[in-house]
C-alpha cells in the first residue's frame, strides 16, 4: 500500500478540476509543483471518488502535463510508493512503457543479457498487462523464459549482482501505483501514470534508458529528471522506439541525450549504416508474449543469426553505450557479437532461470 499521510493542503481534486486544470486543453492553467504534489498524494491516498479522479486524469491529459507538474507527481511517488533496493553494481535503468507491445517482438531482454554477459549490468522493470494496452512487457518475456518474475526488491537487487540483470516488479516495488490498476483499466486512455512510472527507478541507477514517441516528449522527460528531487540520473538516452518501447527500429530511429546539463543533444541511428538492411514488419510476430522468449533464446544460443540477431545485437551494444562501457555503437557491436559466439550471453540466461 502507498505510504500516504491522511492530511492535505487546500487543493483536493475537484478544486483543482474548477479552479486550474478543468476548463478544456486550450484555456486550462498549470498546476504549482505543491497543487501537483498535492493531487498525486491524494490520488494514492484513494480519496478522490471515482469520477473525480477520471476527470482530473483526463483533464491533464487534454491540457499536457509540464515537467514541473510530472516532476511532482514523480516525486510523490519516490516517496510514497516506491520501494527501492540498490544493487551493489550500477546498472542501466530500462524502464519501457509498461503497457507493451502488441505487434513486434521484445528485444530488451535479449539486449540486457548480451550487454550483462559484456560487464554493463542492466535492470528492466514493469508490471503485468497494465492498461491501457495490457500488451507484452519485460515480465511476459521473463516468464515465458522460465526466470522468476515475482520478485521482492532485495531479491531483484541481488539478481543483478549475481547475474548482471535484474527484474523488478512494479506490484512489489511501487505498491501504491500498482493498487491505481482498477481505476487506470476504467480510463480507457494512458494517464500521467504511465509516463511517471517508467522512471520509478527502483534500483537507484545513475542511468536511464527510455523511449519516447516524439521528440518533444524526450525532452520533457529530461527536464522532468532535472526537475525532480529524487532522480539521481546522472545520464539519460530516449530514442524513438518500436512502438514506443526501448527497442531500436529497423531504418532510422531518432536519438536524444541528456548528460546533466540544460541541453538536449539529438541525432539519427540508421541501421543500413551498421550493415543491418531491414524493416519494422521484419521485426514483427505473430505471439509477441511466446516468440519473443523463442526468438531471445535461439538467439544467445547461437542458433538464430537473422534480422533479430541484429536487432537485438544493436540494442545490447546500445545498452553499453547508455553506460559509457563503450565508446561507440561500433565497438559495442562487436562486443555483442562475441558474448553470443562464445556462449557468455546463454550462460547468463541459465544462470537467471537457476537463480
Amino acid at each position: 500500500m502507498a505510504r500516504a499521510s491522511q492530511e492535505f493542503g487546500e487543493w483536493p481534486l475537484k478544486r483543482l478540476m474548477t479552479d486550474v486544470v478543468g476548463s478544456g486543453p486550450k484555456s486550462a492553467d498549470d498546476m504549482s509543483r505543491e497543487q501537483a504534489r498535492e493531487a498525486f498524494q491524494r490520488i494514492l491516498a484513494g480519496e478522490p471518488d471515482a469520477t473525480t479522479l477520471g476527470a482530473f486524469w483526463l483533464a491533464n491529459r487534454w491540457k499536457r502535463n509540464n515537467p514541473e507538474e510530472l516532476a511532482g507527481y514523480t516525486d510523490v511517488m519516490r516517496e510514497e510508493s516506491v520501494v527501492t533496493a540498490e544493487p551493489d553494481a550500477d546498472p542501466v535503468d530500462c524502464g519501457a512503457n509498461y503497457d507493451g507491445k502488441h505487434s513486434s517482438a521484445v528485444l530488451g531482454v535479449g539486449a540486457g543479457l548480451v550487454a550483462a554477459a559484456t560487464g554493463t549490468p542492466v535492470v528492466v522493470h514493469s508490471g503485468d498487462r497494465v492498461p491501457t494496452q495490457k500488451a507484452t512487457a519485460y515480465k511476459h518475456v521473463l516468464d515465458e523464459l522460465g526466470i522468476r518474475t515475482d520478485l521482492e526488491p532485495e531479491e531483484s537487487a541481488d539478481m543483478v549482482d549475481e547475474t548482471g540483470f535484474g527484474f523488478y516488479y512494479q506490484p512489489a516495488f511501487n505498491p501504491g501505483v500498482h493498487d491505481l490498476y482498477d481505476r487506470r483499466d476504467q480510463m480507457g486512455v494512458r494517464t500521467f501514470v504511465n509516463t511517471i512510472e517508467t522512471v520509478g527507478n527502483p534500483a537507484n541507477a545513475d542511468v536511464h534508458l527510455g523511449s519516447f514517441y516524439h521528440l518533444a516528449f524526450a525532452k520533457k522527460l529530461t527536464d522532468l529528471i532535472r526537475e525532480s528531487d529524487h532522480l539521481d540520473y546522472s545520464r539519460a538516452i530516449f530514442f524513438q522506439g518500436m512502438e514506443g518501447y526501448d527497442d531500436i527500429r529497423p531504418g532510422y530511429t531518432k536519438v536524444a541525450e541528456w548528460n546533466g546539463g540544460e541541453e538536449l543533444e539529438d541525432y539519427e541511428i540508421e541501421t543500413a549504416e551498421y550493415g543491418m538492411e531491414m524493416e519494422n514488419e521484419d521485426l514483427e510476430v505473430d505471439d509477441v508474449t511466446a516468440d519473443s522468449a523463442t526468438i531471445t533464446e535461439a538467439v544467445l544460443t547461437g542458433e538464430r543469426d537473422d534480422h533479430f540477431a541484429d536487432a537485438i545485437a544493436l540494442n545490447g551494444a546500445f545498452r553499453m553505450y547508455a553506460r559509457e562501457d563503450v565508446d561507440t555503437l561500433e565497438d559495442g557491436l562487436e562486443q555483442a557479437r562475441d558474448v553470443i559466439a562464445d556462449g557468455s550471453a546463454e550462460a547468463v540466461l541459465e544462470d537467471l532461470r537457476a537463480f
